[in-house]
């Protein structure tokens, strides 16, 4: 009626004018049918992306339960892992399995509370929010919506995106989200919602709380072989033009791109290196015709890609006193760190390098008053650690490394120092210490197995509280790693060192500390 009443050449004319459409080319009551073929799903999504277990448990749950339910809330699914795993090729897998509308929206840098909500339609250039752009391209009231990269919304003076998005991915509420610039509500409750994450701790504690977790910690090594085998190397063949010829790449050159040229809890750097060798071959097919049998042998490798840019130099391979094998879990997958300890004549000082954040600097100080505590233990007399300057490195010095779990590794690397007694080279272990020497639970267990089972390692001590985490370790890593669940410093250092490291007090030394476990009643 406005529009009607407004002349053509008012400048209020195009306001209303977009207003209008907008709102009418929204999809209002327009629904695609679903498709609940278990059977096709799963074939889709096992055709798409190797194992993945889990996820794909979760979205054939939700197509089951879809089936048996008339109406049910959109869930809200947050894929998180590290680059290159496969979470927003999984989010087009699932469309694809439902049959419905796929829509991204990437969240990767979004600081503008209005590019969630929308502008009020009295700001010149007013637009509907990224939220209701998406829905106009899908043209349906139920696609799949990735929203991609969700742990790196920003927030400045313009507002908070992340707790925009409250209204839309909370089930309660998102049947009326409301736009500033629609001003009218429109219903996504029957949105899958799909969301993807490097980082789990970056996401605000409102949002995470609406979101239901899936992790996709990484690949092994077996895995990322049968994904190059079976997914990347017919992909890259393609996108090479060299689909039509004969062209082949060993076993072996797979398994020493994966060891020698890529550390990565994903596939993304492998997928580079086989198309860098694909391109080479493109080359060659130029030169020598189209007709001939062409392969890549393991032999070949250094020719086409180079120098190997990863080694296993800095991790030990003899057993030396004062170095020890941690684990660490970072954005990229699980590493091994290596921790050494330097003891030198000083005036009791500790020193701690390699670039550690506030909690590692902490465990380390934690690990090296339990070492005091038990000075008897170790046989050393009251006056040592004054005369004493303690040097503890983690190495790759220029790296930022931050958390608790390195705290075992500390104490082990310690007392291998201070006793003189050496530490198993192929031995690694990751817990948090507590002052009274327990040894407590940790996070990313499975991804820094994975790593310990990349660099070949053969026994991996972990905190027994950790056990039920084993459940979600693949078994061929399981079956390769020997792992050794303990519950007090005492026991991962019996592991650990290659001779016992109980060693009896000096007559002028203090007595023995009590050990985690043991009391100083003088009946016991």
């Amino acid at each position: 009626k406005k529009l009607r009443q407004t002349p053509p050449s008012s400048a209020e004319y195009t306001v209303v004018r977009n207003y209008v459409e907008w709102i009418l080319d929204l999809p209002w009551n327009v629904f695609q049918e679903t498709d609940l073929d278990i059977g096709k799903a799963k074939a889709i999504l096992d055709e798409d992306h190797y194992g993945l277990d889990k996820p794909k448990e979760r979205i054939l749950e939700y197509l089951a339960v879809q089936t048996l339910v008339e109406r049910i809330k959109g869930p809200i699914l947050c894929l998180v892992g590290p680059p290159g795993v496969g979470k927003t090729s999984l989010a087009k897998s699932i469309a694809r399995a439902m049959g419905r509308e796929f829509v991204r929206l990437s969240l990767g840098g979004v600081r503008d509370e209005a590019e969630i909500r929308g502008h009020r339609r009295t700001y010149i250039g007013a637009l509907p929010g990224k939220l209701i752009q998406s829905m106009r391209k899908a043209g349906t009231q139920n696609p799949v919506f990735l929203l991609d990269e969700i742990d790196k919304l920003a927030s400045d003076y313009r507002g908070d995106p992340a707790s925009a998005l409250l209204e839309a991915l909370d089930p309660e509420q998102n049947h009326t989200f409301n736009d500033h610039y629609l001003d009218v509500d429109y219903d996504l409750s029957k949105v899958l919602f799909l969301t993807t994450a490097n980082y789990l701790a970056n996401i605000p504690p409102a949002l995470r709380d609406r979101l239901e977790i899936i992790s996709l910690p990484g690949y092994t090594d077996d895995e990322k072989f049968s994904i190059a085998r079976q997914f990347l190397i017919p992909k890259q063949l393609t996108a090479n033009g060299l689909a039509d010829l004969n062209v082949t790449i060993s076993d072996g050159t797979i398994s020493r791109i994966i060891g020698d040229y890529t550390r990565e809890a994903g596939v993304r750097n492998l997928e580079r290196e086989l198309a860098t060798l694909l391109r080479k071959i493109a080359v060659r097919v130029l030169k020598e015709g189209r007709e001939k049998a062409y392969g890549v042998q393991a032999s070949m490798l250094r020719q086409h890609l180079g120098v190997p840019r990863y080694r296993r130099e800095h991790l030990n391979r003899d057993d030396q006193v004062g170095l020890i094998n941690g684990l660490a879990w970072t954005e990229t997958g699980g590493e091994v760190l290596p921790v050494e300890v330097s003891v030198a004549p000083g005036k009791g000082g500790l020193t701690l390098t390699g670039k550690l954040g506030e909690v590692m600097q902490e465990s380390a100080k934690a690990a090296h008053s339990w070492v005091r505590t038990h000075a008897g233990l170790l046989g050393l007399d009251g006056e040592y650690f004054k005369n004493t300057d303690l040097h503890i490195h983690f190495l790759e010095g220029a790296v930022p490394k931050e958390g608790p779990s390195a705290g075992v590794a500390i104490v082990c690397a310690l007392v291998s120092a201070l006793t003189d007694i050496a530490a198993h080279h192929d031995v690694a272990m990751t817990g948090e210490v507590s002052l009274r020497g327990r040894v407590l639970r940790i996070g990313g267990l499975k991804e820094k197995l994975l790593a310990a089972h990349r660099e070949g390692l053969r026994q991996v001590i972990v905190p027994r509280a950790n056990d039920l985490d084993l459940s979600e370790v693949p078994k061929e890593i399981l079956r390769d790693l020997e792992v050794k669940l303990v519950e007090t410093v005492d026991e991962a250092l019996s592991i650990a060192l290659v001779a016992p490291w109980r060693h009896a007090p000096r007559e002028d030394g203090p007595h023995d500390a009590p050990v985690y476990g043991t009391t100083n009643r003088p009946e016991a």
